[in-house]
């Protein structure tokens, strides 16, 4: 039985992690003509950003505490807020022009070894946080653990990465 839920939802984990930066990468392309700029989107996104790496912290201090369906709905909302940032990410990005980070010096090498760090490591976490969460709905809870202790850094890194780089940047848009 667990093997069928498995295999159920591998064929969707292997398309979304391949379409999903596809879309992403595309949509950044473009340019939705003659729409206000969803400048307002960028403080609400790395708040989303900031949520989730408390979400996530505090789901696994849940499941050390053997609070399972607290952890549970903790990486449900996770999730959730993960798509959602995703969504209001592309939206400015469709809308807005690109800002270009203004410092120099070496904070300019740590903001692009952040932000390069987040985005690159933002696509590998797609697979392995699906893979994670199918593992875990078919109550294959070992192999879903081995999993999450490669996703979970990863992840929070994304988060907290997300806002580190919204804070750097900011003060040029």
């Amino acid at each position: 039985m667990e093997a069928q839920i498995e295999n159920k939802y591998k064929k969707i984990t292997i398309i979304v992690s391949i379409v999903l930066p596809l879309a992403v990468a595309a949509l950044f392309g473009i340019k939705i003509p003659n729409v206000e700029p969803l400048s307002f989107l960028p403080p609400i996104y790395a708040t989303i950003n900031g949520l989730t790496a408390i979400l996530l912290m505090t789901a696994v201090i849940a499941i050390k505490n053997k609070k399972q369906k607290l952890h549970e709905t903790l990486m449900k909302t996770s999730l959730v807020l993960s798509l959602l940032f995703l969504v209001m990410y592309v939206a400015y990005h469709m809308t807005s022009d690109t800002t270009t980070y203004g410092g120099d010096g070496m904070m300019k090498y740590v903001y692009y070894f952040v932000l390069i760090t987040h985005i690159i490591l933002s696509i590998v976490i797609i697979p392995l946080v699906l893979i994670s969460y199918t593992r875990a709905l078919s109550k294959s809870f070992i192999s879903h653990k081995k999993m999450a202790k490669i996703a979970f850094p990863l992840w929070f890194y994304v988060a907290v990465s997300g806002v580190l780089v919204y804070l750097m940047i900011s003060p040029y848009y």
